[in-house]
């Protein structure tokens, strides 16, 4: 929640600030894409490297540098520091990757989409409540500084959270233990045992990995990410991507698209996506009711959450009310929300919680190529019609049910999927 929400403070008052530095619209674009860029490569090497290091110092690393860009972002005056200051979190801003990780250490396959979809409607939260406020601070003298700072502060803020967390192998067992008490879904002794023996397997590992050379942690790293590429993890990949790619069009150009077809102000079209926000909090305490509603079968839940979300986009693309516009986007919102948790704990499920690390990364760099992508085929399609980029989205989502069908009874088989390096 405070990562998102410290985030959300600065995030949308960039482009106003970088704009009043003298920057065009042309150098603000390459500074954005170059963030972007670094995103897409570091993702799957920062994800790697907590799997060797272990999650502690791994997070505790990327929440400190992420710190100190947001403290260089509260000192930039010109544009080549502001351009200096997204380095460290271009790089290093992959908080919420290893955070999901960490639970995914923590808790058994069967509760995890509950825990991922709680973990995700916080983060929505923060991400509600920090413009909101961020809004409020630019209205002050030299507001962006202050916020910029107030960010940093807040990431100094969860590393002294971090690094207080009771992480001695003792420790985890007891909080498993606890957790496993007071859960309706509560987990086994036997699963408990094992997550107790692999969690001190994993903090050995993580102890000897933290003092080994540089180098061989980055030809460990390279090792683990082939081991990735090697794998029949493709399909899920590929899915990950499509529908990435088919929201983030339903999203493009969502403003112009309302005022061009409807004729409602844009201000209208942001307390709609507000509102999306708001349901996507709610869809996210509602996955375990769910999860237990479909016997914790996540491919099932990510089929019918896909099919809704394709039928959804067709139905925004030929609307014709702004009724009905609403009406798609009430259901989006859940259907989005679902889908994006079920789709991670697919991939953990089948590739496995060894590389848990590793493998959430490599999603997050999938995701990064959706983001580069979307805008420039949502541009295209726009060209013929404000209904082009949902209706093209439609196509990719239509795409993505297609493989999941077809590669049904891999995701039937849990766990029979392995990395060629394990």
């Amino acid at each position: 929640f405070q990562d998102l929400f410290g985030v959300s403070m600065v995030v949308p008052l960039m482009n106003l600030h970088i704009k009043s530095l003298g920057a065009s619209h042309t150098v603000a674009g390459i500074i954005g894409s170059l963030y972007g860029i670094m995103q897409l490569f570091s993702s799957t090497f920062v994800g790697c490297w907590s799997d060797i290091v272990g999650r502690r110092y791994s997070l505790l690393a990327c929440i400190l540098l992420s710190a100190l860009g947001y403290f260089l972002l509260g000192t930039s005056t010109t544009v080549f520091l502001f351009a200096i200051s997204r380095v460290p979190v271009g790089i290093f801003k992959h908080t919420l990757s290893i955070s999901k990780a960490l639970l995914s250490d923590l808790v058994s396959e069967r509760d995890r989409p509950l825990v991922m979809g709680h973990f995700n409607a916080a983060s929505s939260v923060g991400f509600i409540l920090g413009p909101v406020v961020g809004g409020y601070l630019t209205e002050l003298e030299d507001g962006f500084y202050q916020t910029s700072f107030i960010c940093a502060s807040i990431f100094l803020l969860n590393a002294g959270l971090v690094w207080m967390l009771p992480w001695s192998e003792e420790n985890t067992g007891n909080m498993e233990h606890q957790q496993g008490n007071k859960g309706t879904d509560s987990f086994s002794a036997a699963a408990n045992h094992d997550l107790h023996l692999k969690s001190a397997t994993n903090g050995a590992m993580a102890s000897d990995s933290l003092f080994r050379s540089p180098w061989i942690q980055v030809a460990i790293v390279l090792k683990r990410i082939k081991g990735v590429a090697c794998s029949d993890l493709w399909d899920i990949f590929l899915v990950r991507l499509l529908m990435s790619v088919a929201i983030l069009l339903y999203y493009s150009n969502f403003s112009l698209a309302l005022e061009e077809r409807f004729g409602v102000k844009p201000l209208f079209a942001g307390y709609l996506m507000s509102y999306s926000s708001a349901l996507g909090v709610l869809a996210g305490c509602l996955l375990g009711p769910i999860t237990r509603l479909y016997q914790h079968n996540t491919y099932r839940i990510l089929l019918h959450s896909s099919t809704l979300t394709c039928t959804l986009i067709l139905l925004y693309a030929s609307a014709l009310s702004i009724w009905m516009v609403i009406l798609s986007s009430t259901f989006l919102a859940f259907s989005t929300t679902i889908g994006r948790t079920c789709i991670i704990d697919l991939e953990l499920t089948i590739g496995g919680n060894e590389a848990s690390g590793t493998l959430l990364g490599v999603g997050q760099s999938v995701t990064s190529v959706g983001r580069i992508v979307a805008p420039l085929l949502a541009g295209v399609a726009q060209e013929f019609s404000p209904c082009g980029p949902p209706s093209l989205g439609v196509g990719l989502a239509l795409v993505a049910i297609l493989i999941m069908n077809v590669n049904k009874q891999k995701y039937h088989s849990h766990g029979n999927v392995k990395l060629k390096n394990q």
